[in-house]
């Protein structure tokens, strides 16, 4: 504690005492000594109420494992099981029909459809390129990627060849979102004057650089340049296509972050500051110069009417706390007790989205005067509660008004599936958000049921019962409750950067599903995926989707028929688990590295974060709890795994090899992980992980 300082009986990192006093308390005109004050009797208010809440998670589970082990052997029961499940209060009565309440929500949010960025608030630099992707290159994305049905650039520059198949794409892609009066835009030749749309509500105007379109919300730059190297050439002097793409992005300070102390959250607050304040930069060095990155200014443009408007050049932003779980050294309590992570972040992170509400920022993030925060890993509507009322008392300590702070609920646990409804009427008035996570929702799925038996195999869960149930209802029971025009619908990430092919055939099924927003991994993919958006009209597909699965269906576990898989599949499973959790576990512990591209078993290169862990090991836990595979076999998994992942990381000089190093903080924490997997509160990692982490960080 002896590199703390004392404010109001807290122990405080200075780092973060420093920046809450001198670069947000002033300027919010907030007392600095009444602010403490306030913030230590907020901690004493709600931490013991977040300790509550955690407990009865552990009551409840040690029920469902007492229930499980009861019935095990014998047929599942699934009246019985919901019976059960609602006598003990974890199936809680739906509330009667409402509407959400929310107001004072910025249309990228409540009107608007289009993609998504979550990127981890640690990096300055993935912050600044994920706040800028709200515009993208149409002809950037095409040539980069696989998205285009062409031969792949040839190497040595640029190749006109493939560049030419780009423009033949791009131009289709006018035709069919922007269609003309007639004729093609193949065969445009000057667009200085009036252009003839067979819509004309279409035409939003002209920026600098060229016409301004707009289609189903989303705007659509035609570039004109006579003297860039492909508008020469062009007809039209057409240089690029530019189009709104991630219209919002979570900067997250959660499961794709490695933040253990005071020092990692002072970096994850200054990160936030820097977007919010509007002055994070990042220098680096790219081809052999040095690049400084910084916000995107505005889009101006003139409107048809002649008036003068603006457009924002960035992403709206939300930030993503953590959950209730999790404790963290940053602050220490009167007792002697770490302050509840969740508790810190939403004080701090709101105290630096009040500088963009109260005018103080170079850019305005909200125009509507909201702070957006996501909150993930809720278990329930007495949780959903328990984070109303902390927002209420946070925007009494900041001089907020209240629901000031919009909430994103993340529907990632089984008991906030099951109750969905209640979950959102607890936070009725505040919800901007929710949304579905494959991982971490299976991850807790497993968890849940890990005293019921076997899992089915992982790959099989994605054509479960329960997750057909799960992904339905989340659409379903978000529009019954008045979502739709007010709050975002929102789907999980596509995972693998490099096959933006599958991903353009794929990933419009979360359009057809009622999704509103989806998560993509970079801002390349923002824009490719922004095509889908122009596509299809999503509020018209909300209009015609039906009622919500039944809970039933949700609540179907997904276990195997017995234990009697061939020791080859038993293997291949282990070696997909394994490598997996290896691959991410030593960029975390070793590196503090969050989220990157992690090659997988067959070294394709998929987005990871903490809940590839969550789904990966407690899948490892509940195939040895019930006798499907040995210790053995598990350790045999990991060390054979362990000489792929350091193969697969061989380029990196700061590379420490996992083979032959068991006794390293990295190996021990995988291990660590699917050893004592099945007392993990929940199935989460984050314990394990940060405790870990610390043992690398004192080397």
């Amino acid at each position: 504690m002896n590199d703390k300082i004392e404010r109001a009986g807290l122990q405080v990192h200075p780092a973060l005492a420093e920046l809450l006093e001198d670069d947000v308390l002033p300027v919010l005109g907030q007392d600095i000594d009444a602010f403490w004050r306030g913030f230590a009797n907020l901690v004493a208010r709600f931490a013991p109420r977040n300790r509550v809440l955690l407990q009865k998670r552990e009551d409840l589970q040690a029920r469902i494992d007492a229930w499980h082990r009861e019935h095990k052997g014998g047929s599942h029961d699934a009246g019985a099981y919901r019976a059960f499940l609602e006598e003990i209060g974890y199936l809680v009565a739906e509330p009667e029909p409402f509407a959400i309440g929310t107001r004072n929500v910025d249309a990228e949010i409540a009107t608007m459809a289009g993609p998504q960025l979550v990127v981890p608030v640690l990096n300055a630099r993935f912050l600044l390129n994920a706040a800028n992707a709200r515009w993208g290159s149409l002809y950037d994305a095409f040539y980069g990627t696989d998205a285009l049905d062409a031969p792949a650039a040839r190497p040595g520059g640029y190749d006109a060849d493939r560049g030419a198949a780009v423009i033949a794409r791009a131009r289709r892609f006018l035709d069919d979102t922007v269609p003309l009066a007639s004729g093609s835009w193949a065969d445009v030749s000057d667009l200085s004057g009036d252009i003839a749309l067979a819509d004309p509500a279409q035409f939003a105007g002209r920026t600098a650089r060229g016409p301004l379109f707009v289609n189903n919300g989303l705007h659509i730059e035609v570039v004109i340049d006579r003297d860039h190297p492909v508008g020469k050439d062009d007809p039209a002097g057409i240089a690029d296509v530019v189009l709104e793409s991630a219209l919002t992005t979570i900067c997250d300070c959660e499961d794709s972050v490695a933040a253990v102390d005071g020092e990692d959250k002072a970096l994850a607050y200054r990160n936030w500051l820097g977007v919010i304040r509007g002055d994070l930069n990042e220098t680096f060095e790219k081809g052999g110069r040095s690049v400084t990155r910084a916000l995107s200014d505005d889009v101006p443009y003139t409107a048809p009417d002649g008036s003068e408007r603006t457009l924002p050049g960035r992403s709206l932003l939300f930030v993503r706390n953590v959950g209730h779980l999790m404790t963290n050294p940053a602050i220490v309590l009167p007792d002697g007790a770490e302050i509840p992570e969740g508790i810190m972040d939403a004080v701090f992170t709101a105290a630096i989205g009040a500088l963009d509400t109260g005018g103080h920022s170079r850019f305005r993030n909200s125009r509507a005067g909201s702070i957006y925060i996501v909150k993930p890993k809720m278990h329930g509507d007495e949780e959903c509660s328990f984070t109303n009322d902390l927002f209420d008392a946070v925007e009494d300590l900041l001089g907020l008004d209240r629901h000031t702070i919009k909430v994103g609920v993340m529907d990632e646990e089984r008991r906030t599936s099951a109750n969905l409804a209640a979950c959102i009427h607890a936070v009725k008035d505040r919800i901007a958000f929710i949304n579905t996570g494959f991982l971490d929702r299976t991850g807790d799925e497993i968890h849940t049921s890990m005293q019921a038996g076997p899992m089915i195999r992982k790959g099989a869960m994605k054509t479960s019962t329960w997750l057909d149930a799960y992904e339905r209802r989340n659409v379903a029971i978000g529009l019954a409750c008045g979502l739709s025009g007010k709050a975002q619908i929102g789907k999980g990430m596509w995972a693998a950067p490099d096959m933006m092919a599958d991903m353009m055939e794929q990933k419009i099924g979360h359009l057809q599903a009622g999704a509103n927003t989806a998560w993509v991994p970079s801002p390349t993919a923002a824009t490719l995926h922004a095509l889908h958006y122009h596509r299809l009209d999503v509020f018209a597909r909300q209009s015609e989707l039906g009622a919500a699965p039944g809970l039933d269906a949700l609540l179907a576990i997904p276990l195997a028929d017995g234990t009697n898989w061939p020791e080859d599949e038993v293997r291949e499973e282990l070696d997909n688990n394994a490598q997996g959790l290896l691959g991410y576990v030593v960029r975390w512990i070793d590196h503090g590295v969050g989220c990157s591209k992690v090659p997988d078993i067959h070294d394709v290169g998929l987005m990871e974060d903490r809940a590839t862990l969550r789904i990966s090991s407690q899948h490892m836990a509940n195939w040895l709890l019930h006798g499907v595979c040995t210790r053995d076999q598990v350790m045999d998994s990991l060390r054979r795994m362990a000489a792929k992942v350091d193969q697969q990381n061989a380029g990196d000089p700061s590379y420490v090899p996992l083979a032959g190093n068991e006794d390293g903080p990295a190996f021990r924490a995988a291990c660590d992980l699917v050893f004592r997997g099945v007392d993990q509160p929940s199935g989460y990692t984050e314990p394990l992980l940060h405790e870990w982490r610390a043992v690398a960080k004192q080397g």
